[in-house]
């Protein structure tokens, strides 16, 4: 075994913390891990052979050497493993079939190098692999589940350090004064067999000071090596993630004033109440010269009440939005937090020289979107006004939150646990460089899986679940956090989402409402590995996904679009059939199937919901077919779909409208477009997101993947005089292959919206939001809610195909105000008649028929008692109540 950590290879002990973030202390070659460890005693090996014997070989110094045709040297000892029965968990049948192997194993081994062999009667070498650990570690040390003083805990006394590294073979602590002073001690800690957590105790003063743990690890990229890495359960770190805070998050002085007594505003009583608004918090503040230079891009921008951006937001909420949602604001890898650089474009409309300078810099700048997660826990140092203070982001994440709940707002965060910014040996890799070969999920080979972009995590491992749901719990706890936005949340194991809602509410003493992204693909698609929490397979948990129903049929076309398909695909609000761009041929039946498919979105995708579609038939929404055969309506409940049409990914609705709507349409039309897809959001049922900006006419210059294109492509003018349209072509990297195609429209100045075109989308987004918010008939609470009250008007064959009109019914519910309302939206560029209920007392909604209303074009809708008749005027969404 290697010796300790204080005298091991003549290594002075403060010279390990002040030494290299990796050491190599035996090497071994790479191979592929093609066996699985199912639990603590069984192996299955899928693939192999069954002829011969088969053996577990081990070395503590990382030895071993097993070439085909020869006998394996470098053993500290073998076990003979024999033949085996039983049945494949779930989580492992992705491997194939292959013999099952009895490994009755001691547990000090799983620390040495393995190597699983099959030989011969005279021990030659047939095949061999290395093995996949985490069914090993998840059975025998499956009390470590429940701890919950992992990381740092402090005291009177002094401070306790816990770290679960059941592989590890030493591991110390060592404490440093500052941020960037050398080590002032090296404690060693010892492992509690039963859990295999690590833990020492320092004593007092250590508030205030930083640590690493340094530890002796096999890992099977590199061998036998000594690492010193940060705290995966890090509550804050100096700049660079370079070291982690000692601090309580129970601490005064982490407190701004006022904190303990602070409250959420209490706007949302059932999940439908949502309207929630998705921001960058640099996008927020860097482009705001009412904010002060020191706060720009930065937590407490939002302290400042008198800027732009704080205005807007307290109109908005004042208007209805109840929630923002913040992009990731846990500590990122992807921005460097110490010397980034903000390069300053300038070039025309349709240059090359905007992008190309981002792209030189990009590296070095301070902007990323931030799915680029390096420390779950701890908030994103580039935003505190010195990341190389433990203490300060801490506090000014806090006074943020306090801010926006001051302002009428909720908070929600942004959150990936699917997958690390770093992997392997690397040295912004924290999990596996203290658990290697567990927290990342695995194909048959041993290869981490990255169809998430990155090195995807793998939550069905027991430990990196209880990292998830500590974390999410930290946050609800500590920070306040009423919601939560989950990245690729199909990625994670159903059975984890339930367990994480049930922390999150207990900590949070409230219900803390979850969305995410429940797309279905990858490894785990389609349950291959465990039932997921991805749409199809949430209903019923009260958990949201985002829906691709009706926001594909809004917009038209799909996210990967790119050449002549990107001016091809029009969707209902910007031109399918009935104003056609010059670019395809579309058909009235793609408009009706449009059509139908807006009227799925607007009754919030629920299963049982039954609608009269365009050929006359009356189908549950779960009978209608979507996509590659999904069925179109995929929830129980309207609270588990979040509507849609313009997020973060992707280009803004605005460009997307420069590609799709005819070249000749005016910028009046196309904020009035704007206006329809927000309508058609508003008065869906379920939840309501925008992106931060879309009220605006948000445009990045056409690019279609803005997680790095600097503050330039990712401005927000909260004066309203630009939205950026034409500010050069966007990076090349995603955008490069249609430069052909995009620089004519960058181009055209006829394209840019004028600051009225602005002004408008702003002020009739804020009345839309207000008519949402003056009734619960735009947030009905049940799918039998949904079923009794909507009923759509202007169906069938017949129906004038780029309207969409309902009713709902609003007896015996306390919350609608009216005894009923019809909202109508007029997609097309005429006038439109649909017939209706005679004899009725529908009158405008307040909102339009007030003097301040936005819309003036909406105030000539009218309704006739006589024939039942409404008349819509062009590009026109209105709502009347009785």
């Amino acid at each position: 075994m290697a010796a300790p950590l204080d005298n091991a290879y003549a290594a002075p002990q403060l010279a390990v913390c002040n030494g290299p973030f990796a050491t190599v202390l035996h090497a071994a070659p790479s191979m592929e891990a093609r066996a699985l460890w199912l639990d603590g005693r069984t192996i299955i090996w899928p693939g192999a052979g069954k002829e011969g014997q088969f053996k577990l070989y081990h070395s503590a110094e990382a030895a071993l050497q097993a070439g085909v045709g020869k006998q394996v040297e470098g053993a500290d000892g073998a076990l003979s493993l024999p033949i085996a029965e039983g049945t494949v968990p779930q989580r492992f049948r992705f491997a194939g079939e292959g013999p099952l192997l009895s490994a009755a194993i001691d547990p000090k081994l799983l620390g040495s190098q393995l190597l699983l062999v099959r030989e011969d009667a005279n021990g030659i070498v047939l095949e061999s692999t290395a093995l996949q650990i985490a069914g090993a570690l998840d059975d025998i040390y499956s009390s470590a589940e429940n701890e919950r003083a992992l990381g740092v805990t402090l005291s009177r006394s002094g401070a306790v350090f816990k770290l679960w590294a059941p592989t590890a073979r030493n591991v110390a602590v060592c404490i440093y004064d500052t941020g960037t002073s050398s080590a002032s001690r090296v404690a060693p800690m010892r492992m509690d067999a039963k859990t295999g957590i690590w833990s020492a105790s320092i004593p007092a003063p250590a508030k205030g000071r930083y640590y690493k743990y340094a530890l002796d690890v096999f890992t099977p990229a590199a061998g036998l090596v000594r690492n010193l890495v940060t705290d995966p359960y890090s509550i804050s770190l100096t700049s660079d993630s370079k070291r982690s805070y000692i601090g309580d998050l129970n601490d005064s002085s982490l407190k701004p004033a006022g904190w303990d007594a602070s409250r959420a505003p209490l706007n949302v009583k059932a999940q439908p109440d949502m309207s929630i608004y998705e921001l960058h918090v640099r996008d927020f503040s860097i482009n705001d010269p009412a904010v002060s230079a020191a706060n720009r891009g930065k937590y407490t921008a939002f302290k400042e009440t008198s800027s732009a951006g704080m205005r807007h937001l307290i109109a908005l909420a004042r208007a209805g939005m109840t929630d923002v949602h913040l992009l990731p604001v846990y500590d990122i890898g992807s921005i460097p937090e110490h010397g980034c650089v903000s390069p300053a474009p300038a070039g025309a409309p349709d240059s090359e020289e905007q992008q190309a300078l981002i792209a030189r810099s990009m590296l070095k700048d301070c902007y990323n979107w931030g799915y680029d997660p390096y420390h779950y826990s701890a908030p994103e140092g580039s935003y505190s006004t010195d990341a190389a203070d433990g203490a300060r982001r801490i506090v000014e994440f806090r006074e943020m939150v306090m801010a926006l709940h001051k302002a009428g707002l909720r908070v929600g965060m942004d959150v990936v646990y699917n997958h690390t910014y770093r992997a392997g040996q690397e040295e912004a890799s924290v999990l596996d460089r203290i658990v290697p070969g567990y927290y990342h999920r695995r194909n048959a080979r041993g290869e981490i899986e990255q169809s998430t972009c990155c090195f995807n995590t793998a939550t069905e491992n027991r430990m990196m679940a209880k990292l998830m749901i500590d974390s999410a719990e930290l946050w609800a706890r500590h920070y306040k956090i009423d919601s939560f936005r989950f990245d690729l949340m199909g990625h994670q194991p159903r059975e984890a989402m339930l367990a994480l809602q049930e922390r999150v509410n207990k900590a949070a003493g409230r219900h803390v409402n979850l969305i995410g992204e429940g797309w279905n693909f990858g490894e785990v698609a389609n349950g291959a590995r465990f039932a997921q929490a991805s749409q199809l397979s949430l209903n019923g948990t009260g958990i949201g996904t985002f829906s691709d129903r009706g926001r594909d049929a809004v917009r038209g076309g799909g996210a990967g679009d790119s050449g002549e398909k990107m001016f091809s695909q029009q969707g209902y609000i910007n031109g399918l059939f009935y104003d056609p761009n010059g670019h395809g041929a579309h058909s009235r039946e793609e408009l009706l199937n449009a059509a139908d498919m807006v009227k799925v979105g607007l009754a919030g995708s629920v299963r049982s919901y039954r609608l009269r579609t365009h050929t006359g038939e009356v189908r549950e929404l779960q009978a209608m077919v979507y996509g590659g055969g999904q069925p179109a309506g995929y929830a129980s409940q309207p609270g588990e779909v979040v509507n849609y049409v313009e997020n973060h990914d992707n280009q803004t609705l605005y460009d997307l409208n420069v590609l799709r709507l005819p070249r000749a349409t005016s910028t009046a039309d196309r904020a009035r477009v704007q206006v329809l897809a927000a309508a058609i959001n508003a008065f869906s049922q379920g939840v309501a997101y925008y992106h931060a900006g879309f009220d605006i006419l948000r445009s990045k210059s056409l690019d279609r993947n803005s997680f790095e294109s600097g503050d330039w492509f990712n401005r927000l003018d909260w004066s309203y005089q630009h939205n950026y349209f034409g500010t050069g072509l966007p990076p090349a990297a995603d955008n490069g292959k249609d430069y052909a195609l995009l620089k004519p429209l960058l181009a055209d100045a006829q394209l840019k919206p004028s600051p009225v075109d602005i002004a408008f989308t702003r002020d009739a987004f804020r009345d839309l939001l207000r008519i949402r918010d003056s009734s619960t008939l735009f947030r009905l609470r049940t799918a039998d809610d949904i079923g009794q009250r909507l009923h759509f008007l202007n169906t069938g064959p017949e129906q004038v195909p780029t309207v969409v009109a309902a009713r709902i019914d609003g007896t015996g519910d306390a919350g609608a105000r009216f005894k009923s309302l019809v909202y109508l939206i007029n997609v097309g560029k005429e006038e439109a008649i649909i017939p209706a209920d005679t004899g009725m007392a529908y009158r405008l909604h307040p909102v339009h028929s007030s003097k301040e209303a936005a819309d003036k074009r909406a105030a000539s809708a009218r309704y006739d008692s006589a024939t039942g008749r409404f008349t819509v005027p062009p590009r026109t969404a209105v709502v009347f109540v009785e």
